[in-house]
C-alpha cells in the first residue's frame, strides 16, 4: 500500500477505528492512545496492507492486537508489582433521533444503556466478535482474519452471544 493509499484509508475509516478503540477501551484516553499507536503500525507496515483487500479489517485487527497486548503487559505488570488499578471513565454518548418526544428519549436512552452494560458483561471472546459485526459491519470472514481464529468459531461465539444477550435483556425487560 502507497502513503497514499494509507492516507485515504484513514480519512475512510478514522472514525471506525477510534469508535472500535473507544469500545474495547471504555475510556477515552485509552482510546485516543490507542487509536494513535493503530495507525503508527499501519504506516510502519503498510507495504503488507492490501489496499483491494478489506484495509478496515485490517486496521482493526492492528487495534485490536495492540489491544490485547497492552492488557497483557498490565495484567503481567499487575501480578508482578501489584500495581494499582486504573480508574476509568465511561462515556456514554448516546445518540438521539430528532425530535423525539421526552418519554421517547428517556426510554431510548435506558434501552441502549442495558444493551451497552449488557455487551460490555460478555467474555471478551464474545464481546470483541459482537463488537466487530454489528458495530463495524465486518463479515465473519474478516472477523475470523483479524482475530486469527477459524470462521466457525467466529459463528459460534456470535451465537453464544446472542443466546446470552437475548436472555439478559429479557429479563431486563421483564422487570
Amino acid at each position: 500500500m502507497t502513503k497514499q493509499e494509507l492516507e485515504i484509508c484513514i480519512d475512510k475509516y478514522n472514525r471506525d477505528v477510534y469508535s472500535f478503540c473507544k469500545y474495547l477501551t471504555s475510556n477515552t484516553q485509552e482510546a485516543d492512545d490507542l487509536y494513535q499507536d493503530t495507525f503508527l503500525t499501519a504506516m510502519e507496515c503498510r507495504e503488507k496492507i492490501d489496499y483491494n483487500r478489506h484495509p478496515k479489517s485490517y486496521l482493526l485487527s492492528i487495534a485490536l492486537r495492540i489491544w490485547k497486548n497492552k492488557k497483557r503487559k498490565f495484567a503481567w505488570r499487575k501480578r508482578i508489582a501489584e500495581a494499582q488499578l486504573l480508574v476509568e471513565e465511561r462515556d456514554a454518548e448516546i445518540s438521539e433521533s430528532p425530535e423525539p418526544t421526552p418519554e421517547e428519549s428517556i426510554t431510548r436512552q435506558e434501552e441502549d444503556v442495558a444493551v451497552r452494560m449488557a455487551v460490555n458483561a460478555l467474555p471478551e471472546k464474545l464481546r470483541i466478535p459482537v463488537l466487530l459485526f454489528y458495530m463495524e459491519n465486518l463479515s465473519t470472514a474478516q472477523i475470523a482474519a483479524a482475530m486469527k481464529i477459524p470462521v466457525g468459531t467466529v459463528l459460534s461465539r456470535l451465537h453464544q452471544a446472542r443466546k446470552k444477550l437475548k436472555k439478559e435483556l429479557e429479563e431486563i425487560i421483564h422487570e
